[in-house]
């Protein structure tokens, strides 16, 4: 008997187009078993659960998924609940929306729910996630932090994400949002990570330790593994800091990352059919 592989992992940038040619939530549903897929939609990032889960039941209806349900948890004792792990239990694909990432801690880490999700994701379901849904990804995650601004200490503040990936740390609306001064400060606090900043509407799809983009926007990858220079300690919380040696990628659809050797593929030629 084979051993399961665990799902894709669909990690979007947030703002992802749901109105016209709707491509990463189509893959997404694709993934997830295309007219047979299960899928649930997880509104803990959000203020207004009932509407973000009326958005996605409409979208996901209109690509064809099978069944689409919606586990609201406005606290982690719904998180504990037997119908929200039986729904988690039957789903091929799940999705987080977006709103505050620190929601989705609260309400989910530590639950019944989270155990049902990681044993899905370990069974192969897919798990998506936009915005704030993304942040949650990693083990380390951005809590919060300024944008539009360079390296400081005081930029940004961690916590602990989901962790259906352990090899990198996520930032989303990156270019749109001016992002790259916070990334490089939770790098600088964890430099045996890849930074992976994701413009909106667009994601990457993990599979194993490789990832490929798709969407409209560009994946910018920073690694700080082999810095030569940091004032990192000396700098005061205000003070912008130096940092040397940082190696960065920008990835534009159909690029792909290798999170293990750290290094970037190009996209792969289209190959037209001879006449």
């Amino acid at each position: 008997m084979m051993t399961p592989q665990p799902g894709p992992l669909v990690i979007i940038g947030g703002a992802e187009d749901r109105e016209h040619d709707q491509q990463i939530l189509r893959e997404f549903v694709r993934l997830a078993g295309g007219t047979q897929a299960q899928i649930v939609v997880l509104t803990a990032a959000t203020s207004e659960p009932w509407e973000a889960g009326e958005t996605y039941i409409e979208v996901f209806q209109r690509l064809g998924a099978a069944e689409i349900t919606v586990v609201d948890t406005r606290d982690s004792e719904d998180a504990n609940h037997i119908a929200a792990v039986r729904a988690i239990g039957t789903a091929t694909g799940i999705f987080f929306t977006g709103g505050d990432q620190a929601r989705i801690v609260e309400r989910i880490k530590g639950t019944l729910l989270e155990d049902a999700l990681h044993k899905r994701h370990a069974d192969g379901a897919v798990i998506a996630g936009t915005s704030a849904g993304a942040a949650i990804m990693p083990e380390v995650m951005i809590l919060r932090g300024e944008s539009d601004t360079s390296p400081r200490s005081d930029a940004v503040l961690l916590g602990t994400g989901l962790g259906f990936i352990k090899e990198m740390v996520l930032d989303q609306h990156f270019a749109q949002r001016g992002r790259l001064g916070r990334l490089l400060t939770a790098l600088l606090q964890n430099p045996s990570l890849v930074g992976i900043g994701i413009d909106e509407n667009t994601a990457i799809i993990v599979q194993g330790h490789e990832f490929e983009v798709i969407g409209e926007g560009a994946v910018t990858i920073i690694d700080e593994s082999a810095i030569t220079y940091t004032n990192r300690d000396a700098a005061l919380p205000e003070q912008s800091m130096s940092v040397f040696g940082v190696k960065l990628h920008v990835l534009s659809e159909g690029c792909r990352f290798n999170t293990v050797t750290h290094q970037p593929l190009p996209a792969q030629p289209v190959l037209l059919p001879q006449s």
